[in-house]
């Protein structure tokens, strides 16, 4: 059975865009591949409640067939789907709808296998257990990135995100990113100079909590690379992006 916190039973901040509280947007599908549970159905009422059009399957050549057919704008797909082995169902999607985001649903033991499929920050994951406000959450974030809200480029002073195609440029000079920097950088950018929580920075980068020690040696390895001038250290535990 998918263990499914209540709706609110994990605590999660305001995604990296700032849309916490904000309808998701009505007339994008998205795919829902979960396995046929009533732990799933909860999670279909509750994203259906919020305003977004979801259509579930419970298969992996479902899946598949959903994608070709139905053209999503997003896919949640659960790796321990029944049917074909979902690794190969990913790469599939990926292949034959590249334009289509994914956020997988794993357990933590298959998790470092997952993470080589995913696309830098097309795709997300999520760890079981988890809270369906918190699935909420990242499919606003996925859909208002995607390319069909027009918003592909983030732009702060000199420092411009690709989401589309995961390119990062500062002062005119494309930079090269592990898909974790991507992140933190996004979630930055995203916030147009705002401060960003780093237990918020770590939601966004690694889909779980992790040290803010850790957020903090990413953080440096950024300003090696964008330059130190540009993210500056609020005291409290937050970081802004300098224009």
């Amino acid at each position: 059975m998918l263990p499914v916190a209540p709706p609110g039973g994990v605590p999660f901040s305001s995604p990296v865009l700032s849309v916490a509280g904000t309808p998701m947007p009505p007339n994008e599908p998205v795919l829902l591949a979960l396995p046929p549970t009533a732990a799933s159905a909860s999670v279909l009422r509750t994203l259906r409640s919020e305003g977004v059009s979801v259509n579930p399957v419970s298969d992996g050549i479902a899946v598949l067939d959903a994608v070709r057919a139905r053209d999503p704008a997003l896919l949640v797909l659960d790796v321990e789907l029944p049917g074909p082995d979902q690794a190969a169902v990913l790469a599939a999607v990926q292949s034959e709808a590249p334009n289509v985001p994914v956020i997988a649903v794993t357990p933590r033991e298959r998790r470092a296998g997952l993470l080589a499929q995913l696309r830098g920050d097309r795709d997300d994951y999520l760890l079981r257990p988890f809270a369906v406000d918190e699935l909420a959450a990242r499919i606003r974030l996925r859909l208002r990135l995607g390319p069909v809200s027009g918003t592909t480029v983030l732009r702060h002073g000199e420092v411009t995100v690709d989401t589309e195609f995961g390119e990062v440029h500062v002062d005119g000079r494309r930079v090269a990113l592990s898909p974790t920097e991507f992140s933190v950088l996004l979630a930055l950018v995203a916030e147009g100079g705002s401060v960003v929580p780093a237990d918020r920075l770590a939601r966004q980068a690694w889909s779980e909590p992790v040290s803010a020690n850790l957020v903090q040696v990413y953080i440096s390895y950024l300003r090696r690379k964008i330059g130190p001038e540009r993210i500056r250290t609020v005291r409290g535990g937050g970081y802004a992006l300098e224009a």
